[in-house]
């Protein structure tokens, strides 16, 4: 049942070659989608997974299954997260009819790529349904892009295929060290792999993973691709295909826990950039689809940081909140940033620009879209009941856990206070942005623009009551991430009481003196 979701988006590709309506066959087919995955989501809450999965053998030697399964909570809300933004996306934007195929084929393969790699079962068709998301990307930026589109569609296509080539690599060093008959992720994590190779094969998948998640140094492509895209890939791209690389880390780090842990040293130093140096180049940006694209690079350096908490916890065990912390900030971010930029588009195509300096009092003339941007905005910058906010106090924390009072801070805590500025940051150019489009005087661009219609309000309705939804009950989500064996479940109870071991230490700590 599970493969319906690869399968949809696939079908509905061919039927639009064959001639059948593109904008009608893509809406229904994200249509069914959701559903689709709701229902999947809601069977494995119930503990209902019997008949969900598919693994016909590709290849004998070595065993290549095309195994399509929810493999355990954090598949479940990366599907979610895939077939909501994917239902907005094909909801969101305009083109010329001449386009019309291409446009919603494009669409139609980034969601089921997307899927594909977040319910594979097996390395090979994780990394292969990755890669046919990326083709629409490239044609889409190339082709019905903005500004210096060939440019930048070259730009994205050098730097995600210098990541994918050195994460091939990788990932066919870890195979061949593992010496595991099979590509499954069980069998591989039945193997265990030499500590001197784990150190290589680490680096490997910190940089080619990092390359496609846009890890500082290697992020200089993201922001102009996502300027310069159309607004649903654009949506897809921030929204969606970005994760593939947190995922990835987060699903293969138990195979190299050590090699991870030699390499956390100069990966906190990466994230930190990532919030810091990219944030500051964010508030510099004078067009809003560069600093939203510039935006979502900064907030890959809190996901980043919860991965590091799990590096140095070294288990699921030790550190039983960085990953949920991790996959909820992921979902929260991706519904979040796939909503401005859907708004961005509607901006530019009522006022003609993006300009920040040739906007302003927009907010009388388009009230419902002051609302709701307004409200994408302070989900981005972390207001509490949003969904950002659940997954960024879960960071911290996470950032945290087994530290007591009295210890000295380790590169981790160093880390986690020096993010806590990313937040000020964070709402220095959200709250600017805002004001210099929606506040002041009603400037030339925006005197004749109208509101939202009836037919452009319902995907950034919908994805606002996502971001409710989740910011007010995260354990919707947190719910279905599997806990891990002999450990508490982890809901809001169990954050909360995290802190507890820090506090009684501190009472029962001795002083102590000097020689």
């Amino acid at each position: 049942m599970t493969a319906c979701l690869v399968l949809l988006p696939l079908l509905a590709v061919v039927l639009i070659l064959m001639g059948y309506n593109p904008r009608r066959t893509t809406r229904i087919t994200t249509a069914l989608m959701l559903l689709a995955g709701i229902f999947l989501a809601a069977l494995w809450a119930m503990d209902i997974r019997d008949g969900l999965s598919i693994a016909p053998v590709v290849l004998a030697k070595p065993e290549i299954r095309l195994g399509l399964d929810l493999y355990d909570g954090m598949s479940v809300i990366m599907m979610l997260l895939s077939v909501i933004v994917a239902f907005a996306a094909s909801r969101s934007g305009d083109y010329e009819d001449r386009h019309s195929r291409l446009w919603n084929i494009s669409i139609l393969l980034i969601a089921a790529g997307a899927l594909g790699a977040f319910i594979s079962t097996d390395l090979f068709f994780f990394y292969a349904f990755h890669e046919l998301a990326l083709v629409p990307t490239f044609l889409m930026i190339g082709i019905l892009g903005r500004g210096e589109r060939r440019q930048i569609a070259w730009k994205v296509t050098i730097y995600l295929a210098f990541g994918s080539i050195v994460l091939l690599a990788g990932l066919l060093w870890l195979v061949s060290a593992s010496g595991s008959s099979g590509l499954g992720f069980d069998e591989l994590l039945q193997t265990s792999i030499p500590v001197e190779a784990q150190r290589g094969i680490s680096l490997f998948l910190i940089v080619g993973f990092g390359t496609l998640v846009s890890l500082f140094p290697f992020h200089s492509w993201a922001a102009p691709a996502y300027a310069s895209a159309p607004a649903p890939i654009s949506m897809l791209h921030a929204g969606v295909l970005k994760k593939f690389g947190l995922y990835g880390l987060l699903r293969l780090h138990p195979l190299v826990p050590e090699g991870m842990r030699y390499w956390l040293d100069i990966l906190i130093v990466l994230l930190i950039a990532n919030i810091l140096w990219v944030g500051f180049v964010t508030i510099n940006q004078k067009r809003l689809d560069t600093m939203l694209g510039n935006s979502s690079v900064m907030h890959m350096g809190y996901i980043f940081l919860a991965f590091a908490a799990l590096i140095e916890a070294g288990s699921e065990l030790a550190n039983p909140i960085a990953k949920p912390a991790a996959v909820l900030l992921m979902f929260g971010h991706g519904v979040t940033i796939a909503m401005l930029f859907g708004l961005a588009d509607r901006i530019e195509r009522k006022t003609g620009t993006l300009e920040l300096r040739d906007l302003g009092g927009l907010a009388s003339k388009a009230p419902g879209l002051a609302f709701l941007f307004g409200l994408a905005a302070m989900a981005s910058i972390g207001l509490p009941g949003l969904a950002n906010f659940a997954g960024e106090v879960m960071v911290f924390i996470a950032g945290f856990r087994g530290w007591h009072p009295g210890d000295f801070f380790g590169w981790v805590q160093i880390a986690t206070i020096i993010a806590l500025w990313g937040l000020v940051i964070s709402a220095v150019y959200m709250l600017r942005a805002y004001r210099s489009i929606f506040q002041g005087p009603e400037a030339r661009a925006t005197r004749d623009a109208d509101d939202l219609t009836m037919g452009e309000r319902p995907p950034a309705i919908f994805l606002a009551f996502v971001l409710l939804a989740v910011g007010l009950f995260p354990n919707l989500l947190l719910g279905l991430v599997d806990k891990p064996e002999d450990e508490e479940v982890i809901d809001l109870k169990t954050i909360t009481s995290s802190i507890e071991p820090a506090t009684t230490g501190l009472h029962n700590r001795q002083p102590t003196t000097g020689n």
